[in-house]
């Protein structure tokens, strides 16, 4: 049996991996239990819970960005209201959809089936976006239109069914609405902020009779080794979209989501 620190330790590994890459980190860290043979309703709350390790890493790297912002609004500067209009445009429908369909969308995240699926599904879709998207430079999320904004929010949605990925759905949103890469991942990264707060606070209130003191500490774990894994990955990410675009993330996601499909049939 696998010590729980170890648990811990991988769990966190896997999330700061992948949440900010375009593969699902949800999808992942339910494959991760079930490969690895844990209790996948035992971890769900953690999974959750760590995330906010996560958002830590884009606030350290962008901590210049947020400054430039909050003082922007104290000044009223077009730019940072731009900035902060567009965050909350695309984070209110994943926000309402949450609440509304909470019980719905947590059953699915036990659905290892429904995750290998999406990561196909979703690979073939970024393949295919790669290659018809026209997109302009925008100029920083400032620069994304209020039109643009709103489809993100929307497509941001369909990242409630584990394994389509929120970081993919809404870098790939932005792309088929004319945003360009760079800009696109950027946005999904600050969309992250909102977003995951949200996903966290909502379960921790939820399940708050579920959190014990030995809990507390694992999360307090977890999302520090999320944290440290995210602030490499995340710089790493752009440096590669840069240079290859999407294509070797739509690759791994169409090699992972078949793996997982024949072993969860074989087994």
């Amino acid at each position: 049996m696998i010590a729980p620190l170890l648990v811990v330790i991988i769990l966190g590994i896997v999330e700061g991996l992948t949440e900010y890459l375009p593969v699902s980190s949800t999808g992942h860290l339910i494959l991760a239990t079930e490969l690895l043979g844990f209790d996948a309703q035992r971890w769900a709350l953690f999974n959750i819970a760590i995330q906010p390790g996560a958002i830590l890493a884009i606030l350290v790297l962008y901590w210049r960005t947020f400054r430039d912002v909050l003082v922007g609004l104290v000044s009223r500067e077009p730019d940072s209201i731009r900035f902060v209009r567009n965050l909350l445009i695309a984070f209110m429908p994943a926000a309402v959809i949450g609440l509304l369909f909470n019980d719905p969308i947590e059953a699915l995240l036990e659905n290892a089936v429904v995750v290998a699926w999406a990561l196909i599904i979703g690979g073939i879709a970024i393949l295919i976006v790669e290659r018809l998207a026209k997109t302009t430079d925008a100029g920083g999320v400032a620069g994304v239109s209020l039109r643009q904004s709103i489809g993100v929010g929307l497509v941001q949605c369909l990242a409630m069914i584990p394994g389509v990925s929120r970081s993919g759905a809404t870098i790939l949103g932005a792309m088929s609405l004319g945003v360009d890469r760079k800009t696109a991942a950027e946005f999904s990264f600050f969309l992250a902020v909102p977003t995951l707060t949200g996903a966290t606070v909502l379960q921790l209130a939820k399940h708050r009779d579920e959190i014990t003191p030995d809990l507390i500490g694992h999360i307090g774990l977890g999302a520090f080794v999320s944290f440290v894994v995210a602030l490499v990955v995340v710089k790493a990410f752009v440096g590669i979209v840069t240079r290859y675009g999407f294509a070797p993330f739509a690759w791994y996601r169409i090699v992972a989501g078949t793996a997982a499909l024949f072993w969860l049939m074989l087994r």
